[in-house]
């Protein structure tokens, strides 16, 4: 059980990463090439964070299911 819990949490801060990263990447082209519209990156960081919050929520009830257990 301890491999499932452990391979949760590495997706879980892989797709941390990637959130970042593919954030922050928007951001500068944001800054870069379009300053003057407003702030589109935005959606991609409320959207995707959600699904990121949803992913750390089942993360967190799994592994205290496991632990419980």
């Amino acid at each position: 059980m301890r491999n499932n819990e452990n391979a949760m949490k590495w997706g879980l801060r892989l797709h941390v990463l990637c959130y970042l990263t593919g954030n922050v990447i928007q951001v500068l082209v944001w800054r870069l090439f379009t300053p003057e519209q407003h702030f589109w990156p935005v959606w991609s960081i409320l959207g995707w964070g959600a699904g990121l919050v949803a992913h750390l929520w089942v993360v967190r009830a799994a592994s205290r299911k496991l632990i419980s257990t």
